[in-house]
């Protein structure tokens, strides 16, 4: 059973169609006592980092400790900008932590008509010299096209596993043991979104 969590700026419903359309079966937990027994987490987003202060010290507690028990945890878009330390978006509102760096600001490029935000497809490039094969990406063909809606975006670390450029280079997706996080939607990226998806169901044991 995933615990798909909702803190009022997750993009839902898409996320659970995607994996009903997986046949994952899922919760979506009212209290942070929800999460234990879960065989996965999953933490959407989309718009402003500061809603993120709706998961406060209880759901941040009770998050933590599944990871650290071993369940595998996705971030997905600001989910996934609230794995690290925190995000300029939001300056005074901390992020969980478990990742190291700041989200910043994208700068766009007028001059080559690259907007703010960045809106639509782009390549999923896998990082030069990753130092591992990515469990999360297996199985996707090079140069796959994920969907992205942002403004804001995490940096280049040795826990990207994946990377794309929009007038500069950011962090599209991240892995460090069981923790997981994808920039774009997978659930609005097609079959590559899909993949993506039941790669970590089956990180979870879900499928």
């Amino acid at each position: 059973m995933i615990a798909l969590i909702d803190y009022g700026a997750g993009n839902l419903t898409s996320v659970k169609k995607a994996l009903t359309a997986l046949g994952a079966e899922f919760t979506v937990p009212e209290t942070p006592d929800g999460c234990a027994g879960a065989s996965g987490l999953i933490v959407p987003g989309v718009g402003h980092f500061s809603a993120t202060t709706a998961l406060g010290t209880p759901w941040r507690d009770a998050i933590g400790g599944a990871v650290r028990s071993g369940t595998p945890l996705l971030g997905i878009c600001v989910g996934m900008q609230w794995l690290f330390e925190g995000s300029a978006e939001a300056p005074d509102v901390p992020g969980l932590g478990v990742l190291e760096g700041r989200c910043q600001l994208l700068r766009g490029d007028a001059g080559q008509r690259l907007k703010i935000p960045h809106v639509g497809w782009n390549t999923l490039d896998v990082t030069p010299g990753a130092p591992r094969e990515s469990r999360l990406l297996a199985g996707l063909e090079p140069g796959s096209h994920v969907y992205f809606t942002h403004s804001f975006a995490a940096p280049v670390t040795p826990d990207c596993v994946a990377a794309t450029t929009h007038a500069e280079c950011f962090a599209a997706a991240v892995e460090r043991d069981l923790v997981f996080g994808v920039q774009f939607h997978p659930e609005k990226s097609g079959n590559a979104g899909l993949q993506i998806l039941r790669n970590y169901l089956e990180l979870c044991g879900s499928t």
